[in-house]
């Protein structure tokens, strides 16, 4: 195994044994710990001594199901603390077949020209190599237009990663584009800026060839295929993840109904918990919508292999011609609920939009609804948003104001609601109506993160038991066990979605564990999975303390604590002293 290093100082690599004390670490893991070994805390995200990680889960490349992950970690532009955002693509398994667990990005040319790096095994040597290439001719381009210029240089069977024009503009929500099985540039690591950090070292394009790769090295063969089918049959059996199952069928979208019927779906910048446009963009209106379309039902695509869950979707134009892929649930509420918009067509267009020019839609959408809030464009106006995210694109004033980011709008139009932790935009969840989601965006060591402890699985869904939304009773408990489970999902390499089989069907659970220990060789049990998660928390809360980040930042914005949120007029009621109980008690 492998730690490749891109230098982009002077464009070279070179290849290092994976040290003993690594061993074991992939993913999440795998990122924050060289972020937080190798980066200065302190240090400017865009400046010369960041380093962009990029490492596959213990399980990625492998025939685990829905596995395909790419956990990608820096010092965040957007927070100031240390960042990992994940996403799934051919990408990821390419360079675990590559045998790399670990890709570092670092240094910084002087005199900022765009290069690309193609990475290709060589047989004859035995190991990955290198090749740098300009890459100048992608820059400024809408990225529908440029990947398939890069698919037809470097061929059919490569796996892309990049950057938009959001990244070359140093945007605080700039993602970083991989791939999906369809070669769209639609496949993000949106959260966090990310992009930029990548634009910073000039380096464009990552492309991947696995062709001839040996694969990842299996420890224990019998045992991870029992592991594999244990897992695969918790998947295919769970109501959420099974064909033609809520996931397959209606796509994440499917909790637009269910989140705002909870009133827990934000509404015109974190105003309401109910949006009265909610069925006409949630799941089952996109699925019925292609449906009338097309002629035919259409079901649900994966955006990475081995994914049996399947949960991506398209949306169709009148004529059946594609309009974008893929109308996750966070994009659609973003774009949609948040900025008071219901037509899945102009949402649609909003998410192709910032699919091209690199940007992350969550925040997008949440900065936007700021905006609308200081009076920009009233709540509504889908053609004023079409043209605040096109004003992004080209980088004017009014765009880099915007793309700095939710917390940095607010502080530009002198915004009170600004629905926004540790500078990050919220997601599709409202803290006051959904209490232990709230604590995950008050305590996360990533900023205000859903996929950081997902409770929405207990306390909307009913996985694990059905838990009172609105009650604080051990909420800060179970955000702590969601959020270091979630970090060690996170570096399995598995989507998190397996979360809702496995935590139902435990035979699911093990069958995970089971796929690891047969990878690794290790003896691992759940105990020793959730320290693990615990491990890799620690890190990520040890280097945004020494980057300046204490316990104090661990809050919600204030006009949550005193605003009711209609429909059930809660607050956000949780004390500090229980804030502070997630990692002083982890």
């Amino acid at each position: 195994m492998w730690i490749l290093r891109l230098n982009m100082t002077d464009a070279n690599y070179r290849l290092e044994e994976l040290p003993p004390a690594y061993k074991n670490l992939a993913g999440r893991a795998m990122t924050s710990t060289l972020v937080s070994d190798e980066v200065p805390p302190l240090c400017h995200p865009l400046g010369p001594h960041n380093k962009l990680v990029f490492s596959p889960g213990i399980v990625t490349g492998t025939a685990a199901p829905t596995s395909s992950r790419i956990s990608v970690g820096a010092k965040s532009p957007l927070t100031g603390g240390i960042k990992e955002s994940n996403a799934g693509s051919s990408w990821g398994s390419g360079l675990a077949r590559m045998r790399i667990r670990a890709l570092v990005v670092e240094g910084q040319p002087k005199d900022k020209r765009f290069q690309g790096a193609c990475i290709t095994w060589d047989a004859a040597q035995e190991k990955p190599k290198v090749e740098f290439f300009d890459a100048a001719e992608y820059t400024g381009k809408d990225l529908y237009e440029v990947y398939p210029k890069v698919y037809e240089k470097f061929g059919k069977g490569i796996s892309v990663a990049g950057f938009g024009m959001a990244a070359e503009h140093g945007y605080g929500n700039a993602g970083i584009a991989f791939n999906d099985l369809a070669k769209r540039p639609s496949r993000y690591s949106g959260r966090g800026g990310l992009g930029s950090v990548m634009a910073s070292k000039a380096l464009k394009f990552i492309v991947l060839n696995a062709a001839g790769a040996p694969g990842v090295s299996i420890a224990d063969k019998a045992l991870f295929d029992e592991g594999r089918k244990k897992l695969l049959e918790a998947l295919q059996t769970h109501d959420i993840t099974k064909p033609k199952g809520a996931l397959n069928s209606y796509g994440t979208a499917v909790l637009i109904n269910i989140l705002n019927e909870a009133g827990g779906l934000p509404t015109r910048n974190f105003s309401s918990g109910r949006f009265e446009g909610a069925a006409k963009i949630a799941g089952e209106a996109i699925f019925e919508g292609n449906k009338q379309r097309l002629g035919k039902e259409v079901y649900n695509h994966a955006c990475s292999p081995g994914c049996t869950i399947q949960c991506s979707n398209t949306w169709y134009n009148v004529d059946g011609t594609e309009r974008t892929s893929c109308m996750e649930y966070e994009s659609t509420w973003a774009l949609g609920a948040n900025c008071g918009i219901d037509s899945l067509d102009e949402i649609a267009t909003m998410i192709q939009l910032c699919n091209a020019y690199g940007l992350d839609t969550i925040e997008t959408g949440a900065t936007i609804g700021v905006a609308m809030e200081a009076g920009v464009i009233p709540f509504g106006d889908s053609k004023g948003v079409i043209r605040l995210i096109e004003e992004m694109g080209k980088g004017s004033s009014l765009g880099r104001t915007l793309g700095g980011g939710t917390g940095f709008a607010g502080k530009a139009y002198g915004v009170v609601r600004v629905p926004a932790v540790k500078g990050q935009g919220m997601p599709a969840y409202e803290p006051r109506a959904v209490k232990g989601m709230g604590i995950t965006y008050a305590t996360s060591t990533m900023g205000a993160d859903h996929t950081s402890g997902y409770t929405i699985a207990p306390e909307i869904l009913g996985v694990m038991g059905k838990q009172d939304p609105l009650s604080t009773d051990g909420k800060a408990a179970l955000s702590r066990a969601f959020q270091a489970t979630t970090a060690a999902i996170d570096s399995t390499g598995h989507c998190l979605f397996i979360a809702f089989a496995i935590l139902d069907i435990a035979s699911g659970y093990q069958g995970m564990i089971d796929e690891c220990n047969g990878v690794l060789g290790t003896k691992w049990t759940a105990d020793d999975v959730y320290a693990y998660g615990v491990a890799v928390i620690k890190k990520e809360r040890a280097f945004n303390e020494a980057a300046g980040i204490s316990k104090e930042a661990d809050r919600i914005p204030e006009f949550m604590k005193i605003e009711p949120l209609p429909p059930h007029n809660h607050v956000f009621d949780i004390p500090d002293s229980a804030l502070d109980s997630v990692h002083g008690e982890m």
